[in-house]
């Protein structure tokens, strides 16, 4: 079905220059490395080989919320054959150079919520986002949406080079029910003696901050995600002696819900770092989705990724704000 968004249409022209190189439906440019130095013949025995890494330029997934007609959207990280990477990766100083052009004015995003395809965005303004680990970079713009997504408020963002071809699909928001409330509660009163974690002290109800029910591509049945934290709260903010965060996914399996995934963060062995669910998408386009976590420490925020590996959930990519006490920084 034609899907129109409740604004103008842009056009776009994109040049293209490296070989392209396609894997899970997104294209990539790979750089070639480095001539030889002069003097030196490809078959020397006492030539070096190793021309150190060579940089792959994979599309750059941002994420962000809207406030009106208007989103901030925020650089995650690359997208990159092995999964997602940190940009711009300091060993290529090149990247800052490619981000400046990727995040101008007058750039093109392609918009998703909720795993699907919903719209666009035209940057017409950047920012450096300092409350973020690594002071990243910061784009926003009119948000263009499709009727059905008029709701959306959070959002993962692609260049328009890279999404263009992906389709509209059904957008829809999934309200938690009373089971998936209850299953919530269950799993963390189980997780939490597990983790060897003192009791929260207005019980496990009074410390669960926040939930949310959300469909999964790849999985049959709804999942849902919840984050508890004991003497703490899901902010950029001090936490009190003893608090810690503990993450859950649970999926459903008939009239139940059942444990997919825990994580527990103990202050005081590794720095605050609360997860909490921000949104979910097929980014690579190998047929699952995954899901991207914003996570809050004492001074910064960051990201982390969980992906499915052999039918687990494993934690892919963090931050490395998210590394022990660098998280309060």
């Amino acid at each position: 079905m034609r899907k129109h968004l409740l604004a103008m249409t842009v056009i776009l022209t994109v040049a293209t220059g490296c070989d392209n190189v396609a894997w899970g439906g997104i294209d990539v440019e790979v750089r070639p490395p480095p001539a030889a130095p002069e003097g030196v013949n490809e078959g020397d025995d006492e030539a070096s080989t190793d021309d150190g890494p060579v940089n792959v330029d994979g599309p750059i997934l941002l994420a962000g919320t809207r406030d009106g007609a208007r989103a901030s959207l925020v650089v995650v990280g690359e997208l990159l054959p092995e999964g997602l990477s940190a940009f711009p990766d300091p060993r290529f100083p090149e990247d800052i150079e490619r981000l400046a052009g990727l995040t101008a004015t007058g750039s093109t995003w392609i918009l998703f919520s909720e795993g699907v395809r919903v719209g666009r965005l035209v940057a017409d303004g950047s920012a450096t986002a300092d409350v973020f680990c690594g002071d990243r970079t910061e784009i926003s713009g009119v948000v263009e949406l499709v009727p059905d997504a008029a709701p959306a408020q959070r959002f993962l963002a692609l260049p328009a080079p890279d999404a263009e071809d992906r389709p509209y699909e059904e957008f829809r928001t999934i309200q938690h029910v009373y089971d998936q409330r209850v299953a919530t509660i269950a799993i963390a009163g189980e997780a939490i003696p597990r983790a060897g974690a003192p009791w929260p002290e207005g019980g496990v109800l009074d410390a669960r901050d926040h939930i949310h029910a959300f469909q999964l591509r790849n999985i049959l049945g709804q999942t849902v995600a919840a984050t508890f934290v004991a003497q703490d709260e899901l902010a950029v903010s001090p936490p009190r002696q003893g608090a810690y965060a503990l993450f859950m996914l649970g999926h459903q399996a008939g009239a139940e819900y059942r444990e997919a995934f825990t994580w527990y963060r103990a202050v005081d062995t590794e720095g605050k770092g609360a997860p909490r669910y921000f949104d979910h998408l097929d980014w690579d386009g190998d047929g699952s989705d995954e899901i991207l976590l914003d996570v809050f420490g004492s001074n910064r925020r960051w990201f982390a990724v969980l992906s499915q590996r052999g039918g687990s959930w494993v934690r892919t990519f963090q931050d490395a704000c998210g590394s022990g006490s660098a998280g309060q920084g």
